[in-house]
């Protein structure tokens, strides 16, 4: 008996060990293809599990290291994964400070003092909570409903789902758009978020579009704005506070986003909140990530119809960063700077989707032309960190959105 157990623990350290060694290794990894994917976003997200994990392996495997050489193996692999495992949360303290810089320059370094204290309290106190990763972020009762039909252009069901605040009455707004390469999605993604902040007072309403290849560009735009005139006339039964309104989006739904509160808009617009969007589509062409899991070129073909050789002006007119004025504009002798909306830009230094330098540049251009814009760079992050919700980069996301919001709404 005791040789069977002996036997079932070595078993069980070679698993635990292969196992976690193999998803830490995603944390520096990055995914070749898009069916790998989830393992290099999900990996840095969950590394307190696979720190605990790598140190449970470890201590397994130093019961036999004496007595053989594949446990002194597995030993060095445990500890060397273990280090790994750690580099998220050893980068948080330092990321967290340049966000804090960045806020903190856009709005003032007394913004929060500016927040009602009532909405304070409904934020989160810390940018990281370890619990909070390691059991979920608690979520409430909201009030949800689901499939209201906006609109059917083409014969296309355009639909909404809102999630209503806890209490009655008209609340600050989210308008969420969701991503997918403007090719796949649904209003019902992201929903975890969409409850979080709607439990803190807020209506939140997801949208939908037309999709790509059958739709291109401007479909997707001109769903965008048939959804925020569809919200305008339904704003008492939405429960919507049109004068405290901010865009949201992920990926391709954060580019539809800024090119809705870049432009003219059928409803006024706050804020606008970019989580790792597009921002200039002829140089994401060119200047491709690597490797590239999803094949950038033939997203962006599909959804302008051919390259920016055969489309140069489309590309122009479908990338947020033309819509931010250097100056250019002039009444009488006098330049003018359109005003654009606060923007917050959210970016994984990772991401092997959109890579954070061109938000980076969008940025850059905002502060330029007097646009209040934070911008937020995660570096273990890649692209569509926040899936998972309470993982160690959406809790630093989350904490700087709900400043943002609560500040550019009040």
């Amino acid at each position: 008996m005791p040789y069977l157990l002996n036997a079932l623990l070595r078993g069980l350290t070679l698993l635990i060990s292969g196992v976690t060694c193999f998803l830490t290794a995603w944390i520096v990894v990055p995914a070749p293809t898009f069916a790998l994917l989830p393992l290099g976003v999900g990996a840095p997200e969950i590394s307190p599990w696979l720190i605990v994990a790598n140190a449970i392996a470890a201590l397994l495997a130093l019961r036999y290291v004496r007595k053989s050489w594949l446990f002194r193996f597995v030993l060095a692999c445990s500890l060397f994964s273990l280090t790994i495992s750690t580099l998220p949360l050893s980068q948080f303290a330092a990321a967290n400070q340049r966000a804090e810089t960045s806020i903190g320059t856009a709005l003032g370094t007394d913004y929060l003092t500016q927040i009602a204290p009532a909405v304070q309290g409904q934020m989160r106190a810390k940018p990281f909570v370890l619990m909070d990763a390691l059991r979920g972020i608690p979520e409430q009762l909201v009030r949800t409903t689901v499939g209201i039909p906006v609109a059917a252009p083409d014969g296309v069901p355009l639909t909404l789902t809102v999630y209503r605040a806890p209490q009655t009455g008209k609340h600050p707004t989210i308008v969420v758009i969701y991503g997918g390469a403007w090719q796949r999605g649904n209003p019902n993604d992201d929903a975890p978020f969409s409850r979080y902040m709607a439990a803190r007072g807020y209506t939140v309403v997801a949208i939908d579009y037309r999709h790509a290849p059958r739709y291109q560009f401007p479909a997707q735009l001109e769903d965008v704005k048939t959804a925020l005139t569809y919200i305008q006339q339904h704003a008492d039964d939405l429960e919507v506070d049109t004068q405290r309104l901010a865009l949201m989006g992920r990926s391709a739904g954060a580019h539809l986003a800024m090119l809705a509160a870049y432009q003219t808009s059928p409803i006024s617009i706050r804020a606008v909140v970019n989580y790792y969007g597009p921002v200039d589509l002829t140089k994401g062409y060119y200047d491709l990530p690597s490797p590239d899991p999803i094949n950038s070129r033939a997203v962006l073909n599909a959804f302008l119809g051919g390259s920016p050789e055969q489309f140069p002006e489309l590309y122009r007119q479908a990338s947020p960063y033309n819509y931010v004025s250097s100056g250019e504009l002039f009444y009488g002798n006098h330049p003018v700077i359109p005003r654009l909306p606060p923007s917050l830009l959210i970016y994984g230094g990772r991401d092997h989707l959109v890579q954070a330098k061109f938000g980076r540049s969008l940025y850059d251009r905002l502060q330029a032309t007097g646009t209040r814009a934070v911008w937020l760079e995660i570096p273990w992050a890649e692209h569509a960190f926040d899936k998972v919700f309470n993982g160690v980069s959406n809790q630093l996301a989350l904490y700087y959105t709900e400043r943002f919001l609560a500040w550019t709404l009040r």
